[in-house]
Protein backbone atom coordinates (compact mmCIF):
# COMPACT_ATOMS: atom_id res chain seq x y z
CA UNK A 1 0.00 0.00 0.00
CA UNK A 2 2.69 2.59 0.54
CA UNK A 3 4.08 2.19 -2.62
CA UNK A 4 0.87 2.90 -4.26
CA UNK A 5 0.14 5.56 -1.91
CA UNK A 6 3.62 7.19 -2.63
CA UNK A 7 2.42 8.10 -6.33
CA UNK A 8 -0.15 10.60 -4.65
CA UNK A 9 0.66 14.68 -5.51
CA UNK A 10 -2.23 16.48 -3.39
CA UNK A 11 -5.13 16.30 -5.89
CA UNK A 12 -3.47 14.39 -8.72
CA UNK A 13 -1.77 10.85 -9.63
CA UNK A 14 2.02 10.97 -10.57
CA UNK A 15 4.47 9.03 -11.14
CA UNK A 16 7.51 7.81 -13.09
CA UNK A 17 5.74 5.67 -16.20
CA UNK A 18 8.89 4.92 -18.59
CA UNK A 19 12.17 4.28 -17.93
CA UNK A 20 15.09 6.90 -19.86
CA UNK A 21 15.95 9.56 -17.02
CA UNK A 22 18.66 7.70 -14.88
CA UNK A 23 17.86 7.47 -11.29
CA UNK A 24 14.23 7.80 -11.74
CA UNK A 25 12.45 3.97 -11.61
CA UNK A 26 9.64 3.37 -13.21
CA UNK A 27 6.25 3.25 -10.26
CA UNK A 28 3.31 3.70 -12.32
CA UNK A 29 3.02 0.76 -14.70
CA UNK A 30 -0.33 -0.62 -16.73
CA UNK A 31 -1.13 -2.89 -13.87
CA UNK A 32 -1.20 -0.50 -11.09
CA UNK A 33 -3.16 1.58 -13.58
CA UNK A 34 -5.37 -1.54 -13.75
CA UNK A 35 -5.75 -1.56 -10.38
CA UNK A 36 -6.60 2.27 -9.97
CA UNK A 37 -9.13 2.04 -12.50
CA UNK A 38 -11.12 -0.81 -11.18
CA UNK A 39 -10.65 0.95 -7.77
CA UNK A 40 -12.12 4.25 -9.28
CA UNK A 41 -15.44 2.72 -10.20
CA UNK A 42 -16.04 0.99 -6.26
CA UNK A 43 -15.57 5.12 -5.30
CA UNK A 44 -17.60 6.61 -8.03
CA UNK A 45 -20.56 3.92 -7.18
CA UNK A 46 -20.37 4.46 -3.49
CA UNK A 47 -20.00 8.23 -3.86
CA UNK A 48 -23.21 8.58 -6.59
CA UNK A 49 -25.38 5.51 -5.39
CA UNK A 50 -25.59 4.67 -9.07
CA UNK A 51 -24.42 0.68 -9.49
CA UNK A 52 -21.47 0.11 -11.56
CA UNK A 53 -23.38 -1.11 -14.92
CA UNK A 54 -25.02 1.73 -15.39
CA UNK A 55 -21.93 4.12 -15.00
CA UNK A 56 -20.33 5.96 -18.10
CA UNK A 57 -17.02 6.70 -17.50
CA UNK A 58 -14.84 8.85 -20.13
CA UNK A 59 -11.22 8.44 -20.59
CA UNK A 60 -8.59 10.41 -21.96
CA UNK A 61 -4.96 11.70 -22.47
CA UNK A 62 -2.43 13.84 -23.65
CA UNK A 63 0.51 13.65 -25.48
CA UNK A 64 2.98 11.65 -23.60
CA UNK A 65 4.27 8.29 -25.47
CA UNK A 66 3.08 6.61 -21.91
CA UNK A 67 -0.42 7.96 -22.61
CA UNK A 68 -1.97 4.95 -24.54
CA UNK A 69 -0.69 2.12 -22.65
CA UNK A 70 -2.17 3.81 -19.17
CA UNK A 71 -5.39 4.24 -20.78
CA UNK A 72 -5.67 1.25 -21.95
CA UNK A 73 -4.84 -0.21 -18.76
CA UNK A 74 -7.26 2.26 -16.61
CA UNK A 75 -9.82 1.57 -19.11
CA UNK A 76 -9.36 -2.15 -18.31
CA UNK A 77 -9.38 -1.69 -14.92
CA UNK A 78 -12.99 -0.23 -15.26
CA UNK A 79 -14.81 -2.62 -17.16
CA UNK A 80 -13.47 -5.09 -15.25
CA UNK A 81 -15.35 -3.59 -12.22
CA UNK A 82 -18.50 -3.49 -14.54
CA UNK A 83 -18.80 0.19 -15.82
CA UNK A 84 -19.07 1.38 -19.12
CA UNK A 85 -16.22 3.24 -20.39
CA UNK A 86 -16.06 5.42 -23.26
CA UNK A 87 -12.16 5.75 -24.58
CA UNK A 88 -11.97 9.77 -25.64
CA UNK A 89 -8.53 9.64 -26.76
CA UNK A 90 -6.23 12.46 -27.52
CA UNK A 91 -8.03 15.32 -24.94
CA UNK A 92 -7.27 18.11 -22.44
CA UNK A 93 -7.94 17.73 -18.50
CA UNK A 94 -11.03 20.46 -19.20
CA UNK A 95 -12.57 18.26 -22.09
CA UNK A 96 -12.48 15.49 -19.49
CA UNK A 97 -14.34 17.81 -17.11
CA UNK A 98 -16.77 18.65 -19.93
CA UNK A 99 -17.29 15.71 -21.03
CA UNK A 100 -19.57 15.21 -17.88
CA UNK A 101 -21.29 18.69 -18.67
CA UNK A 102 -21.62 17.57 -22.10
CA UNK A 103 -25.38 16.37 -23.24
CA UNK A 104 -23.73 14.50 -26.19
CA UNK A 105 -21.63 12.53 -23.70
CA UNK A 106 -23.33 12.79 -19.72
CA UNK A 107 -20.37 10.84 -18.26
CA UNK A 108 -20.82 10.14 -14.60
CA UNK A 109 -17.29 10.42 -13.65
CA UNK A 110 -13.76 10.89 -16.47
CA UNK A 111 -10.34 10.39 -16.05
CA UNK A 112 -7.77 12.49 -17.46
CA UNK A 113 -4.12 10.40 -18.09
CA UNK A 114 -1.77 12.65 -17.84
CA UNK A 115 1.36 14.61 -16.04
CA UNK A 116 0.83 18.05 -16.69
CA UNK A 117 3.96 20.19 -17.71
CA UNK A 118 6.38 17.27 -16.00
CA UNK A 119 9.51 15.62 -18.06
CA UNK A 120 8.56 13.16 -20.86
CA UNK A 121 9.23 9.89 -18.79
CA UNK A 122 6.38 10.97 -16.14
CA UNK A 123 3.02 10.57 -15.89
CA UNK A 124 -0.70 10.76 -13.91
CA UNK A 125 -4.14 10.72 -13.65
CA UNK A 126 -6.98 13.46 -12.68
CA UNK A 127 -10.13 12.37 -11.74
CA UNK A 128 -13.58 14.23 -12.35
CA UNK A 129 -17.25 13.61 -11.22
CA UNK A 130 -20.14 15.97 -11.42
CA UNK A 131 -18.45 18.23 -8.70
CA UNK A 132 -15.14 19.15 -10.41
CA UNK A 133 -11.85 17.42 -9.50
CA UNK A 134 -11.67 15.11 -6.86
CA UNK A 135 -9.91 16.22 -3.47
CA UNK A 136 -6.79 15.13 -1.84
CA UNK A 137 -9.02 12.86 0.09
CA UNK A 138 -10.76 11.17 -2.51
CA UNK A 139 -7.85 10.30 -4.41
CA UNK A 140 -6.11 8.58 -0.70
CA UNK A 141 -9.31 6.68 -0.97
CA UNK A 142 -8.94 5.25 -3.87
CA UNK A 143 -5.56 4.43 -4.03
CA UNK A 144 -6.11 2.78 -0.63
CA UNK A 145 -8.50 0.83 -2.42
CA UNK A 146 -6.56 0.06 -5.77
CA UNK A 147 -3.54 -1.55 -3.30
CA UNK A 148 -6.30 -4.11 -2.62
CA UNK A 149 -7.57 -5.15 -5.72
CA UNK A 150 -6.73 -7.78 -7.96
CA UNK A 151 -8.94 -7.03 -10.79
CA UNK A 152 -10.07 -10.16 -12.81
CA UNK A 153 -9.83 -10.57 -16.25
CA UNK A 154 -11.81 -8.75 -18.77
CA UNK A 155 -13.84 -9.48 -21.89
CA UNK A 156 -15.67 -6.36 -22.78
CA UNK A 157 -14.52 -3.61 -24.68
CA UNK A 158 -14.63 0.17 -24.51
CA UNK A 159 -16.60 1.89 -27.20
CA UNK A 160 -14.36 4.98 -28.46
CA UNK A 161 -15.68 9.29 -28.87
CA UNK A 162 -14.18 12.10 -30.36
CA UNK A 163 -14.14 14.45 -27.32
CA UNK A 164 -11.98 16.66 -28.77
CA UNK A 165 -13.74 18.12 -32.30
CA UNK A 166 -16.99 18.79 -29.48
CA UNK A 167 -14.60 20.60 -26.96
CA UNK A 168 -13.54 22.52 -29.43
CA UNK A 169 -17.09 23.43 -31.21
CA UNK A 170 -18.11 24.92 -27.56
CA UNK A 171 -15.16 27.14 -27.49
CA UNK A 172 -15.78 28.17 -31.33
CA UNK A 173 -19.19 29.19 -30.30
CA UNK A 174 -18.31 30.97 -27.40
CA UNK A 175 -16.23 33.54 -28.80
CA UNK A 176 -18.67 33.72 -32.11
CA UNK A 177 -21.56 34.47 -29.35
CA UNK A 178 -19.41 37.18 -27.45
CA UNK A 179 -18.45 39.17 -31.10
CA UNK A 180 -21.68 38.51 -32.90
CA UNK A 181 -19.48 39.56 -35.75
CA UNK A 182 -20.51 37.38 -38.53
CA UNK A 183 -18.53 33.96 -39.22
CA UNK A 184 -15.63 35.24 -39.27
CA UNK A 185 -15.22 37.56 -36.45
CA UNK A 186 -11.36 37.30 -35.92
CA UNK A 187 -10.80 38.35 -39.34
CA UNK A 188 -7.79 40.40 -39.75
CA UNK A 189 -6.22 39.61 -36.79
CA UNK A 190 -2.72 37.73 -36.24
CA UNK A 191 -2.57 35.07 -33.60
CA UNK A 192 -0.07 32.46 -32.90
CA UNK A 193 0.02 29.79 -30.94
CA UNK A 194 2.82 27.52 -29.32
CA UNK A 195 1.60 23.72 -28.27
CA UNK A 196 5.21 22.68 -27.33
CA UNK A 197 4.02 19.28 -28.64
CA UNK A 198 1.50 18.74 -26.60
CA UNK A 199 -2.80 18.19 -26.82
CA UNK A 200 -3.34 22.49 -27.46
CA UNK A 201 -2.98 21.88 -31.50
CA UNK A 202 -6.71 21.35 -31.78
CA UNK A 203 -7.46 25.68 -30.90
CA UNK A 204 -5.67 26.79 -34.28
CA UNK A 205 -6.96 24.12 -36.82
CA UNK A 206 -10.77 23.99 -34.79
CA UNK A 207 -11.06 27.72 -33.11
CA UNK A 208 -8.90 30.03 -34.64
CA UNK A 209 -8.62 29.52 -38.14
CA UNK A 210 -12.43 28.62 -38.89
CA UNK A 211 -12.96 32.24 -37.44
CA UNK A 212 -10.84 33.61 -39.45
CA UNK A 213 -8.15 34.04 -37.62
CA UNK A 214 -4.11 34.93 -39.14
CA UNK A 215 -2.60 31.65 -37.26
CA UNK A 216 0.58 31.97 -39.37
CA UNK A 217 3.71 31.11 -37.34
CA UNK A 218 2.28 29.12 -34.73
CA UNK A 219 4.29 26.24 -33.82
CA UNK A 220 4.99 23.02 -32.29
CA UNK A 221 1.45 21.98 -32.93
CA UNK A 222 1.81 18.24 -33.75
CA UNK A 223 1.43 16.19 -30.24
CA UNK A 224 4.75 14.45 -29.67
CA UNK A 225 5.28 13.19 -26.30
CA UNK A 226 9.14 13.36 -26.29
CA UNK A 227 8.62 17.04 -26.14
CA UNK A 228 11.16 17.72 -28.73
CA UNK A 229 11.41 21.41 -28.98
CA UNK A 230 11.13 22.53 -25.51
CA UNK A 231 8.45 21.15 -22.28
CA UNK A 232 4.74 22.53 -22.46
CA UNK A 233 4.76 24.38 -19.17
CA UNK A 234 3.91 28.53 -19.64
CA UNK A 235 6.31 29.19 -16.77
CA UNK A 236 9.27 27.21 -18.46
CA UNK A 237 11.88 30.24 -19.54
CA UNK A 238 12.18 28.20 -22.76
CA UNK A 239 9.11 28.11 -23.95
CA UNK A 240 8.23 31.53 -22.96
CA UNK A 241 10.91 32.73 -25.37
CA UNK A 242 10.32 30.24 -27.90
CA UNK A 243 6.56 32.18 -28.09
CA UNK A 244 8.05 35.57 -27.69
CA UNK A 245 10.19 35.10 -30.48
CA UNK A 246 6.96 33.18 -32.47
CA UNK A 247 5.07 36.66 -31.81
CA UNK A 248 8.06 39.15 -33.26
CA UNK A 249 9.18 37.08 -35.78
CA UNK A 250 5.62 37.07 -37.71
CA UNK A 251 4.11 40.29 -36.65
CA UNK A 252 1.03 38.59 -34.34
CA UNK A 253 -1.45 40.46 -32.77
CA UNK A 254 -1.16 37.95 -29.49
CA UNK A 255 0.65 35.05 -28.43
CA UNK A 256 -0.37 31.85 -26.44
CA UNK A 257 0.81 29.47 -24.80
CA UNK A 258 -0.24 26.11 -22.99
CA UNK A 259 0.80 23.58 -20.78
CA UNK A 260 0.72 19.70 -22.27
CA UNK A 261 -2.65 19.00 -20.95
CA UNK A 262 -4.23 22.47 -21.76
CA UNK A 263 -5.34 23.96 -17.54
CA UNK A 264 -2.65 26.06 -18.08
CA UNK A 265 -1.99 29.13 -20.46
CA UNK A 266 -0.27 32.18 -20.98
CA UNK A 267 0.03 35.11 -23.66
CA UNK A 268 2.75 37.41 -25.30
CA UNK A 269 1.61 40.60 -26.57
CA UNK A 270 2.40 42.40 -29.85
CA UNK A 271 5.39 44.21 -28.49
CA UNK A 272 6.66 40.60 -27.38
CA UNK A 273 6.17 41.08 -23.33
CA UNK A 274 5.08 38.51 -21.55
CA UNK A 275 1.73 38.11 -19.71
CA UNK A 276 2.15 35.49 -16.79
CA UNK A 277 2.09 35.07 -13.20
CA UNK A 278 0.71 39.22 -11.97
CA UNK A 279 -0.13 40.05 -15.87
CA UNK A 280 -2.02 37.57 -16.58
CA UNK A 281 -4.24 37.40 -13.56
CA UNK A 282 -4.50 41.15 -13.74
CA UNK A 283 -5.38 41.40 -17.15
CA UNK A 284 -8.25 38.17 -17.12
CA UNK A 285 -9.53 40.41 -14.27
CA UNK A 286 -9.32 43.36 -16.14
CA UNK A 287 -11.75 41.52 -18.60
CA UNK A 288 -14.17 40.75 -15.74
CA UNK A 289 -14.17 43.61 -13.88
CA UNK A 290 -17.05 45.62 -16.07
CA UNK A 291 -19.30 42.54 -15.45
CA UNK A 292 -18.50 41.50 -11.76
CA UNK A 293 -17.91 45.51 -10.32
CA UNK A 294 -16.41 45.29 -6.24
CA UNK A 295 -16.36 41.71 -6.40
CA UNK A 296 -13.41 39.51 -5.20
CA UNK A 297 -10.68 37.81 -6.97
CA UNK A 298 -8.44 34.99 -5.29
CA UNK A 299 -4.85 34.39 -5.88
CA UNK A 300 -2.26 32.58 -4.53
CA UNK A 301 0.30 33.49 -1.84
CA UNK A 302 3.12 34.95 -3.69
CA UNK A 303 0.73 37.34 -5.73
CA UNK A 304 2.39 40.84 -5.61
CA UNK A 305 1.71 44.08 -4.07
CA UNK A 306 1.79 46.14 -7.56
CA UNK A 307 -1.35 43.03 -8.03
CA UNK A 308 -3.22 44.21 -5.15
CA UNK A 309 -2.74 47.79 -6.13
CA UNK A 310 -4.46 47.25 -9.71
CA UNK A 311 -7.05 45.23 -8.87
CA UNK A 312 -8.33 47.00 -5.83
CA UNK A 313 -7.29 50.88 -6.42
CA UNK A 314 -7.82 50.63 -10.79
CA UNK A 315 -10.27 47.78 -10.84
CA UNK A 316 -12.24 48.87 -8.09
CA UNK A 317 -12.26 45.08 -7.05
CA UNK A 318 -11.02 43.23 -4.10
CA UNK A 319 -7.99 40.86 -3.71
CA UNK A 320 -7.76 37.93 -1.51
CA UNK A 321 -4.48 36.46 -1.72
CA UNK A 322 -4.91 33.09 -0.37
CA UNK A 323 -2.64 30.09 -0.35
CA UNK A 324 -0.46 27.83 -2.93
CA UNK A 325 -2.10 25.48 -5.04
CA UNK A 326 -4.97 25.52 -7.91
CA UNK A 327 -7.16 23.45 -5.79
CA UNK A 328 -6.84 25.89 -2.55
CA UNK A 329 -7.72 28.99 -4.46
CA UNK A 330 -10.31 26.89 -6.49
CA UNK A 331 -12.22 25.59 -3.70
CA UNK A 332 -12.18 29.65 -1.45
CA UNK A 333 -13.40 30.48 -4.38
CA UNK A 334 -16.64 27.53 -3.84
CA UNK A 335 -16.38 28.72 -0.71
CA UNK A 336 -17.18 32.10 -1.14
CA UNK A 337 -19.03 32.00 -4.08
CA UNK A 338 -22.00 29.87 -1.85
CA UNK A 339 -21.45 32.07 0.97
CA UNK A 340 -22.76 35.33 -1.33
CA UNK A 341 -19.94 36.73 -2.04
CA UNK A 342 -19.35 37.45 -5.54
CA UNK A 343 -16.18 35.66 -6.95
CA UNK A 344 -15.46 35.45 -10.21
CA UNK A 345 -11.71 34.27 -11.01
CA UNK A 346 -9.47 32.17 -8.61
CA UNK A 347 -6.28 32.15 -10.35
CA UNK A 348 -2.45 30.81 -9.73
CA UNK A 349 0.71 32.66 -10.88
CA UNK A 350 1.59 29.17 -12.63
CA UNK A 351 -1.12 29.98 -15.18
CA UNK A 352 -3.97 27.75 -13.46
CA UNK A 353 -7.68 30.39 -13.43
CA UNK A 354 -10.69 28.86 -12.43
CA UNK A 355 -14.16 31.06 -14.23
CA UNK A 356 -17.21 31.11 -11.52
CA UNK A 357 -18.62 31.19 -15.27
CA UNK A 358 -17.25 28.12 -16.26
CA UNK A 359 -17.92 25.60 -14.09
CA UNK A 360 -15.51 26.72 -11.45
CA UNK A 361 -13.40 24.77 -14.05
CA UNK A 362 -9.05 25.95 -14.42
CA UNK A 363 -9.91 26.00 -18.14
CA UNK A 364 -6.14 27.18 -20.46
CA UNK A 365 -8.28 27.10 -23.49
CA UNK A 366 -11.18 28.76 -22.25
CA UNK A 367 -9.22 31.57 -20.52
CA UNK A 368 -7.11 31.89 -24.22
CA UNK A 369 -11.03 32.32 -25.73
CA UNK A 370 -11.73 35.24 -23.42
CA UNK A 371 -8.46 36.89 -24.33
CA UNK A 372 -9.08 36.26 -27.78
CA UNK A 373 -12.61 38.34 -27.04
CA UNK A 374 -11.00 40.41 -25.54
CA UNK A 375 -8.38 41.03 -28.31
CA UNK A 376 -11.20 41.62 -30.65
CA UNK A 377 -13.15 43.83 -28.75
CA UNK A 378 -9.89 46.11 -28.43
CA UNK A 379 -9.28 46.11 -32.28
CA UNK A 380 -12.96 47.65 -33.04
CA UNK A 381 -12.09 50.00 -30.52
CA UNK A 382 -8.75 51.12 -32.28
CA UNK A 383 -7.00 49.67 -28.98
CA UNK A 384 -4.46 46.97 -28.56
CA UNK A 385 -4.92 44.22 -25.75
CA UNK A 386 -2.26 45.80 -23.67
CA UNK A 387 -4.43 48.86 -22.74
CA UNK A 388 -5.75 46.35 -20.18
CA UNK A 389 -3.22 46.56 -18.08
CA UNK A 390 -1.58 49.61 -18.54
CA UNK A 391 -1.96 50.64 -15.55
CA UNK A 392 -0.21 47.69 -13.71
CA UNK A 393 2.88 48.80 -12.53
CA UNK A 394 5.68 47.07 -13.73
CA UNK A 395 7.92 44.69 -12.00
CA UNK A 396 11.49 45.73 -11.43
CA UNK A 397 13.46 43.43 -9.06
CA UNK A 398 12.37 40.07 -7.39
CA UNK A 399 14.36 36.89 -6.26
CA UNK A 400 12.91 33.30 -4.61
CA UNK A 401 15.03 31.83 -2.29
CA UNK A 402 14.81 28.29 -0.99
CA UNK A 403 16.00 27.55 2.43
CA UNK A 404 16.26 23.94 3.34
CA UNK A 405 15.71 22.88 6.70
CA UNK A 406 18.47 20.36 7.74
CA UNK A 407 15.74 18.94 10.42
CA UNK A 408 14.03 15.28 10.53
CA UNK A 409 11.07 17.15 12.33
CA UNK A 410 11.06 19.89 9.12
CA UNK A 411 7.14 21.14 9.52
CA UNK A 412 8.17 21.50 13.50
CA UNK A 413 11.26 23.48 12.92
CA UNK A 414 9.78 25.51 9.86
CA UNK A 415 6.97 26.66 12.10
CA UNK A 416 9.46 27.88 15.02
CA UNK A 417 10.95 29.84 12.37
CA UNK A 418 7.55 31.67 11.07
CA UNK A 419 6.56 31.87 14.85
CA UNK A 420 10.21 33.88 15.50
CA UNK A 421 10.22 35.81 12.33
CA UNK A 422 6.94 37.25 12.88
CA UNK A 423 7.96 38.24 16.32
CA UNK A 424 11.11 40.07 15.26
CA UNK A 425 9.67 41.90 12.29
CA UNK A 426 6.57 43.26 14.69
CA UNK A 427 8.91 44.66 16.95
CA UNK A 428 10.87 46.09 14.38
CA UNK A 429 7.47 48.37 13.17
CA UNK A 430 7.28 46.55 10.02
CA UNK A 431 3.51 45.91 8.07
CA UNK A 432 1.93 42.41 8.31
CA UNK A 433 -0.55 42.37 5.64
CA UNK A 434 -2.98 39.08 6.19
CA UNK A 435 -1.61 35.93 5.30
CA UNK A 436 -3.25 32.46 4.83
CA UNK A 437 0.32 30.76 4.53
CA UNK A 438 3.82 32.05 6.24
CA UNK A 439 4.53 35.38 6.81
CA UNK A 440 3.79 38.27 4.82
CA UNK A 441 5.60 41.72 5.01
CA UNK A 442 5.18 44.87 2.77
CA UNK A 443 7.38 48.09 2.81
CA UNK A 444 6.45 51.33 1.42
CA UNK A 445 8.89 54.21 2.60
CA UNK A 446 11.16 56.29 1.88
CA UNK A 447 14.17 53.95 2.60
CA UNK A 448 12.95 50.87 0.96
CA UNK A 449 9.78 49.63 -1.03
CA UNK A 450 8.05 45.59 -1.97
CA UNK A 451 7.52 43.02 -0.17
CA UNK A 452 8.49 39.25 1.05
CA UNK A 453 6.42 36.31 2.09
CA UNK A 454 8.12 33.58 3.91
CA UNK A 455 6.34 30.19 4.20
CA UNK A 456 6.83 26.80 4.51
CA UNK A 457 6.77 24.11 1.66
CA UNK A 458 3.54 21.59 2.42
CA UNK A 459 5.64 18.54 2.06
CA UNK A 460 9.58 19.28 1.27
CA UNK A 461 12.08 20.30 3.95
CA UNK A 462 12.15 23.33 2.60
CA UNK A 463 11.31 27.18 3.18
CA UNK A 464 10.62 29.50 0.17
CA UNK A 465 11.24 33.31 0.54
CA UNK A 466 9.89 35.26 -2.03
CA UNK A 467 10.97 39.20 -2.27
CA UNK A 468 10.16 41.56 -5.02
CA UNK A 469 11.38 45.11 -4.84
CA UNK A 470 9.25 48.23 -6.17
CA UNK A 471 12.39 50.32 -7.13
CA UNK A 472 16.15 49.54 -8.45
CA UNK A 473 18.09 48.67 -5.14
CA UNK A 474 15.26 47.59 -2.84
CA UNK A 475 16.20 43.80 -3.66
CA UNK A 476 19.31 44.14 -2.34
CA UNK A 477 17.97 45.92 0.70
CA UNK A 478 14.65 43.31 1.07
CA UNK A 479 17.20 40.65 1.17
CA UNK A 480 19.36 41.98 4.14
CA UNK A 481 16.35 42.62 6.41
CA UNK A 482 15.04 39.44 5.84
CA UNK A 483 18.80 37.87 6.77
CA UNK A 484 18.48 40.04 9.79
CA UNK A 485 15.02 38.24 10.81
CA UNK A 486 16.23 34.64 9.95
CA UNK A 487 19.84 34.74 11.37
CA UNK A 488 20.56 32.07 14.37
CA UNK A 489 18.55 29.55 12.86
CA UNK A 490 21.37 26.91 12.74
CA UNK A 491 19.05 24.16 10.81
CA UNK A 492 18.05 26.77 8.25
CA UNK A 493 20.18 26.65 4.98
CA UNK A 494 20.30 30.38 3.94
CA UNK A 495 23.36 29.93 1.46
CA UNK A 496 21.41 31.04 -1.38
CA UNK A 497 21.10 34.45 0.00
CA UNK A 498 23.76 36.02 -1.46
Amino acid sequence: MSDILKLQNGSDIRGVAVEGVEGENVNITPQIAKQIGCAFVSWLEKKTGIPSYELKIGVGRDSRISGPALADALIDGMLSAGANVVNCGMATTPAMFMSIVFQETNFNGSAMITASHLPFNRNGIKFFDADGGLEHEDITEILKLASMLNPAANNYAASTFELLPLYAEHLKNTISASLNAGDKPLEGLHIVVDSGNGASGFFVDKILKPLGADTSGSQFLEPDGMFPNHIPNPENKEAMKAIQDAVLANKADLGLIFDTDVDRMSAVLSDGSEVNRDSIIAMIAAILAPQYPGSTIITDSVTSDRLTYFLEKVLGLKHLCYKRGYKNVINKQKELNSQGVVAPLAMETSGHGALKDNYFLDDGAFLAVKLVIALAQAAKEGKKLDSLIEKLPPLVEEGEYRFKIKSENFKEYGQKVLEEFKKRAEAKGYKLPQSFEGVRLSFDGQDVAGWMLLRLSLHDPVMPLNIEGARKGDLAKLVKIAKELTDGFDLLDRSCLK
